[in-house]
């Protein structure tokens, strides 16, 4: 007994001293360091923080990133965040998981700030036995292969290259379980959008990837090739998305793969950054002939995405379908807010150019109308409508679909870092790391996808049935209020009256 606890003495008598030797040389890694890091702080000039208190100055710049998490998770209300609050993201990651969604002892949403939409409930409201499903809709009637499909709720355009392997797996297997459609984004057709089977908008950006020849032109076999597939149901030529009107994609260097340059038709490592228009596009014949190009070449709709500036684009663009003929019209317009989302662009577009949604939706339907064109272009809401009732007002508003991009994300388990055009997405959505991609799992992710898209159909079907129609497609704009700046609201058909056609 006594030599074992003579042993087990000695036993502690290293171990001690090795923590102790352990200690040593951390501290005295710690000191060298702070010495390093003195004189560089000291004699560097391109930061007076870090000049002018060295060595403790380097602590601001940890702390600052640190704040983005903090303000997150402990500081921030449930309504305060943006470009999402927590409200908002809570509602869609428990619709993915298809857990329960009610909520307790009332409202966290101010109903009295200006532009706050409220819902007109009618004393009798629809009878779940009197309710059906959403009615399907046909777009390009006069195309060879025209699409209809009872969705209202898709996937919005986000580029295999910005999006990881698994996000774009999953979101292709969970669109087909939902029966939605899934919008290729600008970086052309991967086998990773087809391998669930799901519809697809194929989407022809500013660089035209996917559709190009070798000099950037668009190539009609190569579209040809794109429309063989049958799973794409439609082609979208964007002009601009939201989150950056006049400026081109951004795929840094650093997420251009191998694979990705081959399917793109670009240089490995390099940054793929599109051109801010079509460069053969110059004004509105040039779009309107365009668009009858590819809907000539494919056989399938073929339709624009934009931001609206101004109702003069519209006026200018329609009256030049109606000199031409109205054949000569696109066969969907997708509107993007200028709250549209992004992986990467300059601040000044993202903050201040564009026009909301909620001002550009139904200015679009009434020049529609007035043109006597709405029964020939569908219209798709796209902007940062990633709830229940963000949706029923577009709804409301006169859209006919809604897309939605981040809403999918956070279905996939995004949690806002916002570093998707970092490389580095915890979650593994908008990296290619495949350390960080492990943790997406595309079986998993894509049921919570179809989830989301499900609950989101069940739960704008609760607000319609609650104003007294039996379908969310019956959603009219005397169906919605908004709050004005003196707190009272007032009918959205007042606020937008339809006008009157043109004659």
């Amino acid at each position: 007994m006594q030599a074992m606890s003579e042993e087990f003495g000695r036993f502690l008598l290293t171990s001690l001293e090795v923590m102790a030797a352990v200690f040593v040389v951390a501290l005295g890694a710690l000191v060298l360091w702070a010495i390093v890091a003195y004189i560089v702080d000291v004699t560097q000039t391109r930061q007076a923080i870090r000049r002018n208190y060295p060595v403790i100055g380097r602590f601001r710049y940890f702390f600052e990133h640190l704040g983005e998490f903090f303000r997150q998770y402990f500081f921030a209300m449930d309504r305060e965040e943006l470009p999402f609050n927590r409200a908002q993201r809570s509602w869609v990651y428990r619709a993915a998981k298809n857990v329960d969604n009610t909520v307790a002892f009332g409202s966290t949403r101010d109903l009295k700030r200006t532009g706050s939409v409220l819902f007109v409930n009618c004393p009798f409201p629809t009878l779940g036995e009197d309710a059906v499903p959403p009615a399907a809709v046909t777009i390009g009637e006069g195309c060879k292969q025209p699409y209809t499909t009872p969705s209202l709720f898709n996937i919005s355009g986000m580029s295999y290259g910005a999006l990881s392997k698994p996000a774009v797996l999953a979101l292709s297997e969970g669109a087909k379980k939902a029966g939605c459609w899934m919008n290729t984004g600008e970086g052309g057709l991967s086998p990773y959008h087809l391998s669930g089977g799901c519809d697809i908008v194929f989407q022809i950006g500013t660089a035209k990837f996917g559709v190009r020849d070798l000099d950037g032109n668009l190539d009609d076999g190569k579209l040809q090739e794109v429309a063989a597939h049958p799973q794409v149901r439609m082609f979208e030529i964007k002009l601009s998305q939201g989150a950056k009107p006049g400026k081109g994609g951004i795929l840094p260097g650093v997420k251009v793969t191998e694979e990705i340059a081959r399917i793109r038709g670009i240089r490995q490592g390099e940054d793929a950054i599109s051109p801010n228009r079509h460069p053969d596009i110059h004004d509105f014949d040039d779009l309107l002939d365009m668009i009858e190009r590819v809907r000539v070449v494919t056989g399938k709709p073929t339709g624009i995405k934009t931001v609206i500036g101004s109702a003069t684009m519209l006026d200018q663009c329609f009256q030049r379908i109606l000199e031409r003929g109205t054949e000569s019209a696109p066969d969907f317009i997708t509107v993007d807010g200028a709250e549209g989302g992004t992986g990467a662009a300059p601040m000044p577009l993202i903050d201040a150019v564009g026009m909301p949604l909620g001002e550009a939706l139904p200015l679009l339907v009434d020049k529609l109308h007035e043109y006597g064109l709405r029964d020939r272009v569908r219209v798709i809401a796209s902007g940062k409508l990633v709830n229940p009732t963000d949706v029923a007002w577009a709804l409301c508003a006169g859209a006919d679909f809604i897309t939605s991009a981040r809403g999918f994300m956070f279905a996939l388990g995004c949690i806002q870092a916002l570093q998707c055009n970092k490389n580095t997405c915890p979650t593994g959505i908008t990296t290619h790391n495949e350390k960080l991609q492990r943790g997406l799992h595309p079986p998993d992710k894509a049921q919570r996808v179809a989830n989301y898209v499900r609950n989101m159909t069940r739960e704008v079907g609760i607000i319609a049935h609650s104003c007294g129609v039996r379908s969310p497609r019956e959603l009219k704009r005397s169906h919605a209020r908004m709050v004005l700046d003196n707190g009272l609201s007032v009918p959205l058909d007042e606020l937008f009256p339809l006008p009157e056609p043109r004659r």
